[in-house]
């Protein structure tokens, strides 16, 4: 592998989180803060729960379109996190749910919806593009889980139940990040390609926090 192409690949992806880290979006900062609302951890865990369910469907479509060898194994692993590392990662995640109060099943939001179309889309016809929009999150979700799961001890009283989904997340997605990666510079991607994947999804990622703060005010 070469590892010129995979520094293009990171380029490509940092520069289409740009102005998209989601640590900077404004409902994060308030999470960080301590000073969401009453029922806003609710609202956000019954809409996560979509796009957490969707994951390992994704990455299993992502697999099923690679040939057969190093790419394909990598995206498997991170699959084989998310179906039982330490456990299912869906399960996990409702230990969470349940202590921010969401309710059992709530449809996909506007924003939600959009999201999970636009991976699901390319995840059945573009592995590289669907790879790239699973990378732009994972390469900022392991500070993203670790600045959730502070703030939840600190400011919303949770205990290590609760925050475990992001605990968990805090220790593996550096590697999940790596690994996507690592994929498509196997892949040999086109750079362009890579980021204009990405960008869709960083701006999907953003819009979805920028419904929860509008669903705040009205």
């Amino acid at each position: 592998m070469c590892a010129m192409h995979t520094d293009r690949i990171r380029e490509a992806l940092a520069a289409a989180l740009s102005g998209r880290q989601l640590l900077s979006h404004p409902f994060y900062r308030r999470w960080e803060a301590g000073t969401l609302g009453e029922g806003e951890l609710a609202a956000y865990a019954e809409q996560y729960r979509s796009i957490e369910r969707a994951l390992p469907v994704t990455l299993g479509a992502i697999a099923a379109r690679l040939p057969a060898g190093a790419a394909r194994a990598l995206v498997e692993a991170n699959l084989a996190d998310e179906l039982g590392v330490p456990t299912a990662h869906t399960a996990l995640f409702e230990s969470f749910a349940q202590a921010a109060g969401a309710a059992p099943a709530v449809a996909p939001s506007a924003a939600t919806a959009v999201l999970l179309t636009a991976v699901r889309a390319a995840a059945t016809t573009d592995p590289v593009a669907a790879l790239a929009m699973v990378a732009a999150y994972e390469v900022q979700a392991a500070d993203i889980a670790a600045s959730k799961a502070e703030g939840l001890r600190r400011h919303y009283g949770m205990d290590a139940e609760g925050t475990r989904f992001w605990d968990v997340h805090t220790m593996q997605e550096s590697a999940h990040a790596d690994w996507s990666i690592e994929a498509l510079a196997g892949l040999d991607a086109d750079p362009g390609v890579v980021r204009a994947a990405a960008k869709v999804a960083a701006d999907a990622w953003w819009d979805f926090l920028t419904e929860r703060d509008e669903l705040v005010s009205v």
